[in-house]
């Protein structure tokens, strides 16, 4: 009797809230979620990665492109595969990295045809209309190189990389 009298007060005490230092799951878990491209696989299918030109499995690559092919097993690079990443000398720059949130917000019209017009020739037309270097037609006595370039020449030039007036 005397044993049973321990044993329920043994039970009444683990009644009480506890905290538990276990994972609900005891253990296990959902392994895919976890990407682990390079530990997955036994070694027979790595070595047939590592020396078959087509594995049964394929290498996962996690999104890099090949800068290059494989020709009869040797892996020729190709120069135009290989990214060039272009970066302006910024010495001398005043402009910091950081645009602030209280900077006023700029609010620009649309670039229209009249607008280049302005910027690239109205400068060198009033100038030979104030010297008087106009033709009856209104054409240029001195026209610029730019006013010579015939329109498969210029729309060449507008396309090239780097040719932004602004």
């Amino acid at each position: 009797m005397q044993n049973c009298i321990k044993l329920l007060s043994l039970s009444v005490k683990c009644n009480a809230r506890a905290i538990s230092t276990t994972a609900p799951v005891a253990g296990k878990r959902n392994f895919r979620k976890f990407n682990v491209y390079s530990k997955r696989g036994t070694r027979v299918v790595k070595e047939a990665q590592r020396t078959m030109a087509n594995p049964p499995v394929p290498i996962q690559k996690r999104g890099v492109r090949d800068t290059g092919i494989t020709i009869n097993g040797q892996y020729v690079e190709i120069p135009e595969k290989i990214p060039e990443i272009i970066v302006p000398d910024l010495t001398g720059c005043k402009l910091k990295p950081y645009v602030s949130y209280k900077a006023p917000e700029v609010v620009q019209s649309e670039f229209t045809s009249l607008d280049l017009f302005n910027a690239v020739y109205s400068e060198k037309i009033m100038a030979d209309y104030k010297a008087g270097k106009l033709e009856a037609d209104g054409s240029s006595k001195e026209p610029s190189e730019n006013e010579q370039l015939t329109p498969e020449v210029a729309l060449m030039r507008a396309r090239k990389t780097g040719s932004d007036i602004f």
